[in-house]
């Protein structure tokens, strides 16, 4: 007994030392599935329904957590998630305010983060932090130029801007003010409003006054419906932009009528369908949206699971090489996938074509984004 005992003492540490100990390998989830910004998180929470619970041989547990919308609870969430599930890597959260707060426990931890929120500054700069962390979202200056481009191609010249009272707003704000410019734009008006509120009466007077050819809401999910709704309410005729963090169902649903003829940047998964055929993005985007349309039912596909879908492939991309160096559930294998996600090259995804290095933790490039117009309460490709 006792040598059989000490021949497979043996043999686990021989398998061990080889990366080769199956050992499950535990992914823990953040995301805003109520709360304000559950327009954005349910779709990344029925994702992960559909992602492998096998990888490399090894068997893969998604613990998923809501964090209602909420920042302190996404710290709460990712703290839990580490300490109590001893998880591998942390996904999350919705948000960019929410992803931000969950910085610090992921480096203190050293474990791997991937956000599917937007904010240029969850991965910038890579500094001792940031290294940590990677995303899954476009850059706003990425869509903040698609959409100034496509300002300018209108004969667009002055713009009024209302976005949230949080990152997101000012990172919005500070990304188009830095492009503007350059396509002769001028914000001649610049407006806040918190995501709960239920009037901008007063943001949108001011931005009336100020009479501009277009106006650009900074706000994501069912929220930024609200300043576009008054406006129209109060007359105004000029053109209307929203950013990509509106780019599911129900905005279309709460906006209704007075969201038609919107134009905004999208993932290419949006009008995967409607993509040239030699797209790069078009068969991965497809595959990713009849996925879920065969689980949630046709037309029910947003850019925002596409986030968590996308995270998912940057796991099934990374995984194999971290478990040839070290055994899931340590920190010699946290590090060895942080930096098997660090050398993902030519991945094609819902979104776009990732590329990572050690300089760039998003690894997009202009491939992952197309311009949008909301057309008869559905999506129009805008080539």
């Amino acid at each position: 007994m006792k040598k059989t005992l000490l021949a497979l003492a043996g043999t686990a540490a021989l398998m061990s030392s080889l990366g080769l100990a199956h050992a499950d390998i535990n992914v823990g989830v953040t995301v805003s599935a109520t709360g304000p910004a559950a327009s954005l998180g349910i779709p990344e929470k029925n994702t992960f329904s559909l992602l492998p619970t096998t990888i490399a041989g090894q068997k893969v547990n998604y613990i998923v957590l809501d964090d209602a919308s909420d920042t302190t609870t996404a710290v709460a969430n990712t703290r839990k998630l580490i300490t109590e599930h001893k998880v591998d890597v942390v996904v999350g959260s919705t948000v960019t305010p929410n992803s931000l707060a969950m910085i610090d426990a992921v480096a203190e931890s050293q474990t791997p983060m991937i956000s599917m929120a937007a904010s240029a500054r969850i991965v910038e700069p890579v500094d001792a932090k940031k290294r940590w962390v990677f995303k899954t979202p476009q850059n706003d200056i990425m869509m903040a130029l698609a959409i100034a481009s496509h300002m300018a191609s209108q004969g667009v010249k002055t713009v009024g801007f209302v976005g949230f009272a949080d990152a997101y707003g000012e990172g919005w704000y500070n990304e188009f003010n830095k492009v503007a410019s350059t396509k002769g734009l001028t914000i001649v008006a610049s407006e806040r409003y918190n995501r709960t509120d239920t009037s901008v009466t007063g943001q949108v007077l001011k931005i009336l006054a100020a009479r501009p050819d277009a106006v650009l809401v900074a706000g994501s999910g069912t929220p930024a419906a609200l300043p576009q709704k008054t406006l129209k309410e109060r007359g105004y005729a000029g053109k209307f932009y929203q950013t990509h963090g509106v780019a599911n169902n129900d905005f279309l649903r709460v906006g209704g009528k007075d969201v038609e003829g919107t134009f905004l940047p999208s993932g290419p998964v949006l009008v995967a369908s409607q993509l040239p055929a030699d797209h790069p993005v078009k068969k991965s985007a497809l595959d990713y949206a009849a996925k879920y349309e065969a689980a949630f039912g046709k037309g029910t596909v947003s850019t925002f699971g596409g986030h968590a879908w996308d995270a998912g492939q940057l796991l099934q991309a990374a995984i194999p090489a971290a478990v040839k160096k070290a055994q899931p559930g340590t920190p010699a294998f946290r590090a060895a996938l942080r930096d098997a996600l660090e050398a993902v090259k030519e991945l094609p995804g819902a979104h776009g074509v990732f590329n990572m290095s050690d300089k760039d933790h998003l690894g997009l490039d202009q491939r992952a984004r197309v311009m949008v117009k909301i057309e008869n309460g559905t999506w129009k490709y805008q080539p």
